[in-house]
């Protein structure tokens, strides 16, 4: 976070191999994304986390975080 969302977004792609399959991976992205203003594409990778994640709370975070940025 200290070089900025930009740079942090570069190094979570490079993972993406790894943890695609990780709900915290598609949701660290579109949390980047979002900051970023890139709301489009933060809300496909928090639809990405929502397929992946198994707990209710978390689902929930994830629900309102994805209808904050289709809402913008």
């Amino acid at each position: 976070m200290w070089q900025g969302p930009e740079a942090g977004l570069a190094l979570i792609d490079q993972l993406a191999g790894d943890l695609a399959g990780y709900h915290l991976w598609h949701a660290a992205k579109a949390d980047l994304l979002r900051r970023l203003g890139r709301n489009r594409e933060a809300a496909t990778a928090y639809r990405g986390a929502l397929a992946c994640v198994g707990s209710e709370p978390e689902r929930r975070f994830l629900e309102a975080r994805l209808a904050q940025v289709e809402a913008s």
